[in-house]
């Protein structure tokens, strides 16, 4: 799913001008800052054209109405201010940072033009872009006054030289003091007081694209109704997707299971059958021969036990159950090939779903570790964090982990997604590798 209405998110740019940093360096750093400072220039052509396209459109519209040519010339209006509403949502997302989807409700299926149209004139957007599409120019006229205001003496400083090297001097003026510039060298001063002068202009630029992004998305984007139900929308198919990768988790593990048992424990059973029945017919031709037989069933008989152990251990371990998460993460850390340490701030056990995801990402994390990691000492984590149990797992391998379809990390991701939660792997080439699960003890 695409990002909710009106969210204010990264770009190619980086931050948007909301949420990046205030601070000077990295303000002249930003992209994002010196492009608020082009957009007033910009958002003052743009208002100029659409206000004298609106204007003109729709007098000759209204005027012409009583005839279908006027009715035709509204739907094409209308239809070109939508238009300009989306350009105008895309350029704020290049010049601000701001994200907001478009909100309108969806159109009729089918080709009939009348309905879509109805449907176009009933959506509360739409009159929302008109306005802002028509205010667009008195807003963009007080902005580019102070815009002009900010930065006409900052350029004038900052060219003082060049624009001296043209002329026979430049005089400046502010207030009662009268300061005359005669050629370019002593110009230089005025430079140094522009370039001082940027910051502050920066400042009260960004501040004005704030307050502008604010306008833009109480015009441009969705109504609290409109979030509520997009972020319900979206809840829901990041539910069914979830629900679905658990259901094919489910379903891979059953397989697995049926396989460990085929060609695990059910061969050792049947070659301790076999064994028993050959000793029972040497019992009293060859005894010699049938106590080695019945010590041979013997030894596969403890060895299909302990597959089976290993197998229910890998379906639910009853440490886990008996004892706890701490318990449980401390025998995988025992059997685990390089020195693990095992730290767990649980004030109160999580649900048994909770406990047990994180129980089998610590175990296929550690499995990693001892099989590619080539790692000398690894940690797991686990502690409480609001509604959130966070399980994370770092060695000091090799790295280069990564989340492929049909691997292990992969299905540790659909089986935490099974109840909300997120996996995320951080595993530069040359290391270390984090392995992060955040589980939600609330769905």
């Amino acid at each position: 799913m695409g990002g909710s209405v009106g969210e204010v998110a990264r770009t190619a740019w980086g931050r948007s001008v909301v949420d990046a940093s205030w601070r000077p360096v990295a303000m002249l750093r930003t992209p994002v800052t010196w492009l608020a400072v082009a957009q007033p220039p910009l958002a003052f052509g743009l208002g100029l054209f659409w206000f004298v396209a609106l204007a003109a459109g729709l007098t000759l519209s209204l005027a012409l109405s009583a005839l279908w040519v006027g009715l035709l010339m509204l739907v094409a209006m209308m239809v070109l201010w939508r238009g300009g509403a989306m350009l105008e949502r895309r350029l704020l997302r290049v010049t601000y940072g701001l994200r907001i989807a478009d909100p309108y409700r969806p159109l009729p299926p089918g080709r009939g033009m009348s309905a879509k149209v109805r449907a176009m004139a009933a959506d509360p957007a739409t009159w929302k872009d008109l306005v802002y599409l028509g205010l667009m120019l008195p807003l963009a006229m007080a902005e580019i006054v102070v815009w002009v205001f900010l930065w006409g003496p900052v350029g004038l400083l900052v060219l003082s030289p060049v624009l001296v090297a043209g002329s026979h001097g430049m005089q400046y003026v502010v207030g009662p003091v009268a300061v005359y510039i005669r050629d370019p060298l002593s110009g230089l001063w005025a430079t140094a007081v522009g370039l001082v002068l940027v910051l502050p202009a920066l400042y009260a630029t960004r501040a004005m694209a704030v307050a502008h992004t604010f306008w833009a998305r109480t015009l441009l984007g969705a109504t609290g109704s409109q979030q509520e139900n997009a972020e319900l929308r979206e809840r829901a198919e990041r539910l069914r997707a979830s629900r679905a990768r658990g259901v094919d988790a489910v379903e891979a593990e059953r397989r697995r299971i049926e396989r460990d048992l085929h060609d695990g424990a059910q061969q050792r059973l049947l070659s301790v059958a076999m064994d028993i029945g050959r000793a029972r017919t040497k019992l009293d031709s060859d005894p010699e021969a049938a106590r080695q037989l019945i010590e041979q069933a013997h030894a596969g008989a403890k060895e299909a036990i302990a597959e089976l152990r290993d197998l229910a251990r890998g379906i639910y371990p009853a440490i886990l159950t008996d004892r706890g998460l701490d318990a449980a993460l401390s025998g995988l850390a025992g059997r685990a090939a390089v020195p693990v340490e095992v730290t767990v701030e649980l004030d109160e056990r999580p649900p048994a779903a909770v406990e047990s995801i994180a129980y089998f990402v610590v175990a296929e994390a550690l499995t990693n570790v001892s099989k590619y990691a080539r790692a000398t000492s690894a940690s797991v984590k686990v502690a409480r964090e609001d509604r959130w149990v966070v399980v994370e797992i770092a060695d000091d391998g090799v790295g280069g982990a990564r989340s492929e379809p049909g691997g292990g990390l992969a299905g540790l991701a659909d089986r935490a997604a099974t109840i909300d939660g997120i996996l995320t792997v951080d595993s530069p080439p040359g290391g270390p590798t984090v392995i992060r699960a955040d589980l939600p003890c609330d769905w």
